[in-house]
């Protein structure tokens, strides 16, 4: 919205400073300081509220230490996100950007969906929350509205550079160029790494790959689900998913601005996306909403975020990924939430394996999720989440290097 004023009053009134409203960068840095104030000053003022309203979290008694301190702490914590995301956002990032739009609708949906969960688990007395079911469902239908408007909409494009020999490629930038509407995605640790999906099945005839196309939408509804639900999981000791999803959050604005800005783009030789360079501003109030909220979430945790707001961020990093078409990447970039999510596939799956075979279930680890693991491991939750911390550094770094690593 300050854009639009900024911009009004810089060409009608030649106002002092307002051009500065031009630059992403500059948008960017205040949605991050607005959004950091918000979760700090809201989020303290919410906790008094919950408090007061005795919404506080029930727990089950696992036999970790330190867990059953934690009875009656305020959950629903993720409204101190959601409101540190939307109103920066609001207020700094261009409202007629479709991805803005895009990133809009997918914050709210999730949000709504896991405060849904939260208020059943709390208000109904319910621990189960909302079905598994209803959440899935919910999933799925922000896959389908991101898949469809990805896939459809004529705002979506990327730059395509004409060579004399007739050639095109979506890097190395020439003075001649085309914006196309194509689902392309990047290829990490190759070069000339471009996938587009509608020619996965080329090698099958023509209408196969016609109907390849279609395989981006059901693509789409799976990694939103996959990356919510492991945030979800991940969100278990105090600070961890957080925290974890702050340095992710970061890795991702650094890409939509240089996926954004044509120079650098050139530079480092990667695929050009006209008018996502303003997902930047989404990315760093993003980035201030996790940090802010570790202001009340490290240990010991005056609030927990709730289904809230893991949903939410989830949602809202596999939207970003999908968007910037680095969405190969996300088994590195969120490697911590697909370790999470696999630690419980996998003692689910062997505990029912050897229930089967042997007549008793039998662990692989002493509990899931892995973080839980290292609880019964003896290891401190402060330790464990620092140490998890610097594994998804490691990870964003490792991500960012493939911008020159092929």
């Amino acid at each position: 919205m300050l854009y639009y004023l900024f911009t009004y009053l810089d060409r009608e009134f030649d106002f002092i400073g307002a051009g500065v409203f031009q630059y992403i960068s500059f948008r960017a840095g205040m949605a991050t300081l607005v959004s950091l104030l918000i979760a700090m000053i809201f989020g303290g003022k919410l906790i008094k509220v919950l408090q007061r309203k005795q919404v506080g979290e029930s727990i089950r008694d696992l036999g970790l230490e330190g867990q059953m301190e934690k009875k009656g702490t305020p959950t629903m914590g993720g409204l101190i996100i959601l409101l540190a995301i939307l109103v920066p956002t609001l207020l700094f990032a261009r409202l007629d950007n479709i991805y803005i739009l895009l990133m809009l609708v997918s914050t709210v949906w999730l949000g709504l969906i896991g405060f849904l969960d939260d208020y059943i688990k709390i208000f109904r007395k319910n621990k189960e929350g909302l079905a598994g079911r209803f959440k899935i469902l919910g999933q799925v239908g922000l896959g389908l509205i991101v898949g469809l408007t990805l896939y459809f909409n004529d705002d979506v494009v990327v730059r395509q550079y004409l060579f004399n020999d007739g050639t095109v490629s979506a890097v190395n930038a020439t003075s001649r160029y085309t914006d196309v509407h194509k689902m392309i995605t990047t290829i990490p640790f190759r070069k000339n790494n471009e996938l587009d999906y509608c020619n996965l099945f080329a090698f099958a005839g023509p209408l196969f790959q016609d109907w390849s196309c279609y395989l981006y939408i059901p693509f789409v509804i799976l990694i939103i689900t996959a990356v919510s639900n492991g945030a979800n999981i991940t969100d278990g000791i105090d600070g961890l998913a957080a925290g974890t999803s702050a340095i992710i959050g970061m890795t991702l604005a650094i890409f939509t601005y240089v996926s954004g800005n044509t120079i650098f783009a050139d530079y480092l030789d990667i695929m050009y996306i006209p008018n996502s360079g303003e997902l930047a501003i989404f990315c760093l109030a993003f980035v201030g909403a996790c940090v802010g909220f570790l202001w009340y979430n490290t240990y010991p945790a005056q609030v927990f975020m709730g289904d809230t707001g893991s949903l939410a961020i989830g949602g809202i990093i596999a939207v970003l990924a999908l968007i910037v078409r680095k969405e190969l990447l996300i088994p590195i970039l969120c490697g911590i939430f697909l370790v999470e999510n696999l630690s419980v596939m996998l003692q689910v799956s062997y505990f029912k394996y050897t229930r089967k075979k042997y007549g008793e279930g039998r662990r692989i680890f002493k509990m899931s999720p892995l973080h839980h693991h290292y609880q019964k491991s003896g290891y401190h939750e402060s330790k464990i989440v620092g140490r998890f911390w610097i594994v998804g550094i490691m990870l964003a770094i490792l991500t960012l290097a493939t911008l020159k690593l092929r």
